[in-house]
Parts: C-alpha cells; sequence; structure tokens
C-alpha cells in the first residue's frame, strides 16, 4: 500500500491530491486500455471469423480464470472479479469484431466502463480508514489460513493476551475448520502451536473465541517456596503452578453443593512421559494437601519413596509396592462403604468441610431423637497412588475400578500417576471415572489418551513438549474455566533446596493434621490389621514390627545386657579352648525331615497366618509360603487347599486378584 500511496510529503495541494488519487487511478486505467484494445482489434481482425472464435473462446477463458484464481479471496471479492472480467472481456470481443462505435456499443462502453471503475474504487474506499490504512480487521490474516470470509468481532486485549470474538461464514465454515486452522494461524503469527488456542461457543457451530498469547511466560522455572495456604481447608483451591498469562493454576478435590458453584468431587490422573515433570508436579499437589488440616492421605509409592520420603511422616498410611499396595487397596475399598454410611447417617449427601468437624449440630445428627450426637468429624481420604503401572501390571488395569466409580461419594479422591495413561494399562471404566487430568509433554502418538479430544481441537498439544519442557501441562478438572483447558501451564520447580521445607511441612502435618477418623481407622484395621497405624504425634507413622525392634534396641541400651549369672566371670576376651573329642557329638535329637499330620499341619498353617499377620503382611498366596513348605515336607498345592478352606471359615478373603488372599484380622475372624 506505501507503493500506492507513494510519499504525500510533497509541496502543494496538486502532490496531495495526486497521492490521495493514486490507489483509485488502475481501474480507469483498465477502462481507458479496454477502449483502445477494442480500436487496435476492430482494425486488425474486423473482417476475420477465425479472430472471432479466438477472441471469444479468449472472453471465456479469462472470465472463468479470474473466479478461479480468486477462489482464496472473499465471496463477495471473487464474484466481483468475475462480473468485471465478463463484462470487459465481451464487450472488447464484439467492439474487435464489429467496431468500438458499431450499434450500442460505445454508448455500452461510456456508461458501463465508468461505473465498473467507479465500483472497484468504492471498494478500495470502504477498505481503507480515514488515515489511509486497510480496514480489515484481519489485515487478510484469515484468508491466508483457509478462513477466508471470517469475520473478527469485539476484541479483549489484555497484558500478554488477546482474545477475539470469531464469527465464520455462514453454510461454509464450521468450528471444526477453526481447530484444523490453529497451526497456520501460529505460523502466520510466527508463534509457538501452543501460544494460540480456540474456544467454541457451545451455543453456536460457527463463533467461538481466539485466544492468543504473544509471550510464554513459563519458560523461566520458578522454583518452589512452600505451600500457599497452610492450615486451610481441602475445599480451598490448591495451587500448583501457574499459566502463560501469568495467573494461578487451581485445582479443587471436593465438591461444593452450593447452587452458584455446583462443583463435583473428583479423581485426578498425572499422565506424563519420562523426563516431562511428572514427579515435581506430583510433588506441587501432594504439598497442597498435606498443608491443609481436614485431610488425610493414603499414599502407595512402588519406589519406595524416592522423591516422596520427606514427606511421608506427614501421611496418614504409606506404602511401598507390592504386598503393601495390595493391603492398602483393598483398605481403600473397605473405607468407602464405611463412610458413605457415615455420611448418609449424618445427612451428608457429598463430603463438605463441616463433615470433618465434631458433629454438634442437629440437622448433621445420627441420633433418632434429633440431638446433637457429638461424633468425631472425618477428613477428607485422598489415595495416591504413584507410578500406578506398577500397582496395575500387578493387581490387573482395573484395580482402581470399583474406588475410582464410588469413592466420590465417600469424600474420597483417588490420584493416580502413571507415564502412559493407555487402555492397554488402564481399563476403559477406571479411566471415565477420572474426569480430571493434569497432561504434561508426552509422545505426541498418546496425546488422546490423556485429554479430551474437545481440548485437543481447542488447541492443546502436550506432544510438543515431550521431555524438552518440564512442568509444562494442561489442566482439566471441575471448577476450572472451560476456556482454561487448552491453556498451557508449568508447576513449580522443585529442588535440593525445598528438601527441609518438605521435612518442616511433615513435621507440621504431623503435629496439626487431621487423624483417621474412628469410621476410616477401624475399616483400614480391619483389613490391615497391624500394617495400618495411622500417623501419631510422636513419631509419625513407622511399620510395626520396626517400632519393636526399635523398643527393643533401647531396652537393651537402658537396662544393659541381659547375662546368665554362671557366665558373668566369663572374660569376653580371652581366647576360646582348644577343640576336644566329643565336642562334635549332637546334644539334641537331629531332625528327620518328617511330614507333619493332617492335624500338625493344620495347626502349623495357622500359625504361618498369625506370623504373617503380626509381621503385618496381610494378603498372602502360595508363593509367600514357599520357604514355610520346604521347612515343613509340605506341598504348594496343600497349601492352596488350605487357603481356600481359610476362605470358608473367614480367616482370608479373596481380592482383585486371583490366587491372592487377604488375611482378616483375628480380632474380626468370623
Amino acid at each position: 500500500m506505501e507503493a500506492q500511496r507513494g510519499n504525500s510529503d510533497g509541496g502543494g495541494i496538486g502532490a496531495y491530491l495526486l497521492h490521495r488519487a493514486k490507489p483509485h487511478i488502475p481501474p480507469w486505467l483498465a477502462v481507458g486500455g479496454t477502449g483502445l484494445a477494442g480500436a487496435l482489434g476492430h482494425w486488425r481482425w474486423g473482417d476475420s471469423s477465425a479472430a472471432g472464435v479466438g477472441l471469444t473462446l479468449a472472453s471465456v477463458a479469462l472470465s472463468g480464470g479470474a473466479y478461479m484464481i480468486g477462489k482464496t479471496t472473499s465471496k463477495q471479492r471473487r464474484l466481483h472479479s468475475a462480473i468485471t472480467t465478463g463484462l470487459g472481456s465481451a464487450w472488447l470481443t464484439a467492439a474487435c469484431l464489429a467496431g468500438p462505435t458499431a450499434g450500442p456499443l460505445d454508448d455500452l462502453y461510456l456508461m458501463g466502463g465508468p461505473a465498473l471503475a467507479l465500483s472497484w474504487n468504492v471498494r478500495v474506499m470502504m477498505r481503507q480508514n480515514p488515515d489511509g490504512g486497510t480496514g480489515s480487521a484481519d489485515g487478510g490474516l484469515l484468508e491466508k489460513v483457509g478462513l477466508a470470509g471470517a469475520k473478527f468481532g469485539a476484541t479483549k486485549v489484555e497484558p500478554n493476551k488477546v482474545t477475539a470474538s470469531l464469527a465464520l461464514e455462514p453454510g461454509e465454515q464450521t468450528n471444526d475448520d477453526v481447530s484444523k486452522a490453529l497451526a497456520r494461524l501460529a505460523s502466520a503469527l510466527d508463534l509457538p502451536t501452543s501460544a494460540v488456542r480456540y474456544q467454541a461457543d457451545p451455543g453456536s457451530a460457527r463463533r467461538g473465541e481466539l485466544v492468543i498469547v504473544p509471550e510464554d511466560m513459563l519458560a523461566q522455572a520458578v522454583q518452589w517456596e512452600g505451600p500457599s495456604n497452610v492450615g486451610g481447608s481441602i475445599a480451598d483451591p490448591l495451587v500448583i503452578g501457574r499459566y502463560d498469562d501469568g495467573s494461578p493454576l487451581l485445582l479443587w478435590l471436593p465438591g461444593d453443593p452450593d447452587p452458584e458453584v455446583g462443583r463435583n468431587s473428583t479423581h485426578v490422573l498425572v499422565a506424563g512421559g519420562t523426563g516431562s515433570g511428572k514427579g515435581d508436579t506430583a510433588l506441587n499437589l501432594l504439598t497442597e494437601i498435606l498443608s491443609r488440616t481436614d485431610v488425610i492421605v493414603w499414599f502407595s509409592d512402588p519406589k519406595e519413596f524416592q522423591d516422596f520420603g520427606p514427606l511421608r511422616p506427614g501421611m496418614d498410611w504409606s506404602a511401598g509396592g507390592g504386598t503393601d499396595t495390595e493391603i492398602l487397596v483393598e483398605g481403600v475399598k473397605a473405607a468407602i462403604p464405611a463412610r458413605t454410611r457415615w455420611l448418609g447417617a449424618h445427612s451428608y449427601r457429598q463430603w463438605v468441610p463441616e463433615a470433618a468437624r465434631e458433629q454438634t449440630s442437629t440437622a448433621h445428627s445420627c441420633r433418632s431423637d434429633g440431638r446433637p450426637c457429638g461424633c468425631a468429624g472425618m477428613p477428607f481420604l485422598v489415595a495416591w497412588f504413584e507410578e500406578a503401572a506398577n500397582t496395575l501390571r500387578n493387581l490387573g488395569d482395573d484395580a482402581f475400578t470399583g474406588i475410582a466409580q464410588e469413592a466420590r461419594s465417600a469424600g474420597v479422591s483417588l490420584v493416580v500417576s502413571l507415564q502412559r495413561p493407555s487402555y492397554d494399562q488402564m481399563s476403559t471404566s477406571t479411566r471415565a471415572s477420572i474426569p480430571s487430568v493434569i497432561a504434561l509433554g508426552c509422545d505426541p502418538r498418546d496425546e488422546g489418551f490423556s485429554l479430551p479430544d474437545a481440548v485437543l481441537d481447542a488447541g492443546a498439544h502436550p506432544g510438543a513438549w515431550g521431555n524438552r519442557r518440564p512442568g509444562y501441562c494442561y489442566v482439566v478438572s471441575p471448577g476450572i474455566d472451560e476456556t482454561k483447558y487448552a491453556a498451557p501451564g508449568r508447576t513449580s520447580q522443585f529442588t535440593v533446596k525445598a528438601v527441609p521445607i518438605m521435612e518442616m511441612l511433615a513435621q507440621w502435618a504431623l503435629r496439626n493434621g487431621a487423624s483417621a477418623d474412628p469410621i476410616t481407622a477401624g475399616a483400614a484395621r480391619s483389613i490391615a490389621g497391624t500394617a495400618y497405624t495411622g500417623r501419631t504425634p510422636d513419631t509419625g507413622q513407622r511399620p510395626a514390627v520396626a517400632d519393636a525392634e526399635d523398643d527393643m534396641d533401647d531396652t537393651t541400651a537402658d537396662a544393659g545386657l541381659n547375662i546368665d549369672p554362671e557366665d558373668a566371670d566369663i572374660d569376653p576376651e580371652a581366647e576360646l579352648p582348644a577343640p576336644e573329642p566329643g565336642d562334635d557329638t549332637p546334644i539334641f535329637e537331629q531332625s528327620t525331615g518328617r511330614k507333619p499330620g493332617p492335624e500338625e499341619a493344620r495347626r502349623l498353617f495357622a500359625q504361618a497366618l498369625e506370623e504373617f499377620e503380626h509381621r503385618g503382611q496381610m494378603v498372602v498366596g502360595p508363593k509367600d509360603f514357599y520357604d514355610w513348605c520346604d521347612q515343613h515336607n509340605l506341598s504348594r498345592p496343600w497349601v492352596s487347599e488350605r487357603l481356600k478352606e481359610a476362605w470358608k471359615e473367614g480367616r482370608v478373603q479373596e481380592t482383585s486378584k486371583t490366587g491372592r488372599w487377604r488375611i482378616v484380622p483375628s480380632l474380626t475372624a468370623a
């Protein structure tokens, strides 16, 4: 346009008028050139019939070509160009054959030529603003990306964010066309793909909002400095990072029955490939949870708390991989119906913060006379399964299905963390029951496993990050504005400097956090026995066997060695005497390796179950009796039969995995 406008700085009115007239001169030059071409053509081909055929074909080809060439422009411009070309070429053909002054041709030229030129002048004027710039809101951007005919509406400009309403061509374009053009839009604007997203209007197939974030405010990692709301409620938002526009990245676990909020309780899937920052993201979420006073955490980590060790004292129940996790899964399953019954008896349709306090209200009393019951409150429960792929391989892909489907009404949130939430690892029923997801960088082929199609269509693209942008994520969860589902965020980074803060947080949770209510703790102990200890203000959670060993060590240290009086005079530093004949003669009868009788074998088997229970190993199978079978000359098939008998007697119960049995603690055995 600068070339057309030229330089307006010259002197005089003439120069100014020439400058303003330049954009409007080309159509008039085209009209004059057409008249001159008609006169010359008649002089050359006036008597040639072959020229008539050629001119006619050229006229048709020129008109059709103009229509096809204008395919990438707007519908109005395309039609205008085709009409102008068709009328001009038709007059030129007639003028060349019959003469420019024959019949009405001269009048048509004098009237039609200026009319067509003026129509193009009007078009140019409509595209210009008073300053001489183009009036198109997009400067031809939408035409470049294949959305010709679409129009921008109201535009909202914020710091580092532009939101523009977009209306597409009726009957020609849909919101799907915009989703497909997002990559081209990003290319035209020279921005990363994640910087351009589109939020379709759910009430229209051709309207929505285009969001452009020109500067990546997430490029600089932010180190974690501590939880955001120490001493608050788990019902308050959990701050796990920030969005690319600088706003906080929030997440809620419990629901809110307030009609103005209407948020449902949720489970969370944390998904991301190796190196995507999944560990730091989990730490962001877990530290926020442990800083609240009305929640307890049951945590499984097959990696034996490599990343989460500093926070372990603040957990109500922590379990390593294998059998410990099997017990925890069964404990969660047992706690769900017990908690649901308690909430129902106290007139709670879902868990709310009031349920975690002592029940002093008549509206939430379980007494039949309507007086306050004074029952202990029930804190919210987070059942977290870290590196869940390991657990799913051991227990089956539907290990969490029942929990995911039933836990939300019981004031329980399930958190599942794994690298690739594909359907060959996690059952479709489980995945469908987990409404929230924190999707970090992944393989582009795995995007559909992490995020809903609608979010991917809106511009979310975690596959573009891979492991190159640790902590970058998309969060889809109840309570979050749907327009932010496709907005990238980034979680805070945990370094060595964060370890002391995490340790202090764990000790704070130990002293000030909630303890398991009698209902939840009773359900856990009915499954796990001594394997569930809960957290105590003195020592935190430690396995019962470890406690016994520590107590024994303390007793030895305080009371001195227990020495037989007959050995009191023995000098421990003296050399041992030389061996004498008969020293190697057995004193007691040696084992003959005999096989115990049926009654004795059953008694030994019952003792073995008691030993497993005492050690806290509450889930067993024939493979756990391998050494025991060798010791007593019994076979593993014999153990399998005894386990079935124990099931009939109520001493063990079936688990979700074939061949694994859960020991019923002896105090509650049928």
